[in-house]
C-alpha cells in the first residue's frame, strides 16, 4: 500500500464516528472541542479527538469523500510522512479560529476533520491547480484554484450563519494551514502556484 497513512486515517474515523453515532454517544461527547474548556478543563487531547467525531451521517460522508479523493494521491506527491504531519497541523491548526472566537463561551462545542480535511485539500491543490473538480450535484468541471476561492467564501459565509456543532471557521484555518504548510516544505511549488494566480 502506498498510502498507508490516509488509508488508516480514513478507516480510524469512519469507526470512531459511527461508533459514536450508532453504538456509544459517549464518544462523541467526549470528544467535542470545548475552547472555553481546552485550557480551563486540560481538555487538550480533544483538539485531535474532535477530527475523529461527527455530527450526522452526512457530515461524516461529505468529509470522507473529499478525503479519499484528495488525500490518497498527495500522500503519493509528499510521502508518508509529510502527509501526515501535513494532516496532524492541519487538525491541531484549524481549532485556532474556533478557539480565539469562542474562548470565553462556555457552551460551544465543535467537531469534525473539516480543518484537516480543508488542509489536504489545498495542500493537493498547490501541486495540482489546473486539476478541475466536479462538486456534486452540479455536472461542471470547476478548475482547483477556483474552488478554492469559492471554498473560503463560502467557508467564511457559513461561519457566519452556522449554528450546531459543524465549525465552519476550521474550513478556513485549515486551508490557510495546508497553503503554508507546503510554502515551508516546497517553496518551488508554493512559487509556481502564484505564478499560475497572478
Amino acid at each position: 500500500m502506498n498510502e498507508p497513512a490516509a488509508a488508516s486515517i480514513l478507516a480510524l474515523t469512519v469507526a470512531v464516528s459511527l461508533l459514536g453515532l450508532y453504538r456509544v454517544p459517549a464518544i462523541i461527547e467526549k470528544g467535542l472541542f470545548r475552547p472555553y474548556w481546552f485550557l480551563r478543563a486540560k481538555q487538550y487531547q480533544t483538539i485531535i479527538t474532535s477530527g475523529f467525531v461527527h455530527a450526522d451521517l452526512g457530515h461524516l460522508l461529505f468529509n470522507m469523500v473529499t478525503f479519499y479523493f484528495f488525500a490518497f494521491p498527495l500522500e503519493r506527491t509528499l510521502g508518508t510522512a509529510r502527509f501526515l504531519v501535513l494532516y496532524v497541523v492541519g487538525l491541531v491548526l484549524s481549532h485556532s479560529c474556533s478557539y480565539f472566537k469562542h474562548k470565553n463561551n462556555q457552551h460551544y462545542a465543535t467537531l469534525g476533520a473539516s480543518g484537516a480535511v480543508s488542509a489536504v485539500l489545498f495542500a493537493y491543490i498547490v501541486y495540482y491547480p489546473a486539476h478541475t473538480l466536479i462538486i456534486f450535484p452540479l455536472p461542471i468541471p470547476i478548475p482547483a484554484v477556483v474552488f478554492a476561492v469559492l471554498y473560503v467564501a463560502w467557508s467564511w459565509w457559513a461561519g457566519k450563519q452556522a449554528h450546531g456543532r459543524i465549525n465552519h471557521d476550521a474550513h478556513l484555518c485549515g486551508a490557510l494551514s495546508g497553503l503554508v504548510f507546503v510554502a515551508v516544505i516546497d517553496p518551488a511549488a508554493f512559487r509556481a502556484l502564484l505564478q499560475m494566480v497572478f
